[in-house]
């Protein structure tokens, strides 16, 4: 498939489908006139590439983890090595760290925003 349809079928703009290109992370074939031709499983490993993205990891570190994902399933295949299972512990953990931080942050908001409501109430206002 052209770099339109895989655009449309992905969500991910040219541009980025081009950098994962430039960064390994996606493979294709040049067609005759020099345009990018991806296989089908293109599609599934845009989408892996994306999540990987979404969980904070960076470009190098998806690069070492691609190679043990399938793209069908996402499972663990022969690439995967003890070190990248703590690598990837350690991600893991820094996620969940950074959720608690966030959770923490949005239940002093909401604090605030109680207090703030109580302002605004009947009994207040009058």
């Amino acid at each position: 498939m052209r770099i339109g349809e895989l655009t449309q079928r992905t969500g991910v703009s040219e541009r980025s489908l081009r950098y994962y290109e430039q960064q390994g992370l996606l493979l294709a074939e040049r067609t005759p006139g020099g345009h990018r031709d991806y296989p089908e499983w293109a599609v599934d490993r845009v989408i892996h590439i994306q999540e990987l993205f979404a969980a904070g990891l960076n470009s190098k570190k998806i690069a070492q983890i691609l190679p043990c994902m399938r793209d069908s399933d996402g499972g663990a295949n022969e690439y995967a090595t003890p070190e990248l299972v703590t690598e990837l512990t350690v991600e893991r953990d820094r996620i969940t760290r950074t959720i608690a931080d966030l959770i923490r942050s949005r239940d002093v908001l909401d604090e605030v925003i109680d207090r703030a409501a109580e302002r605004f109430t009947p009994a207040n206002i009058a």
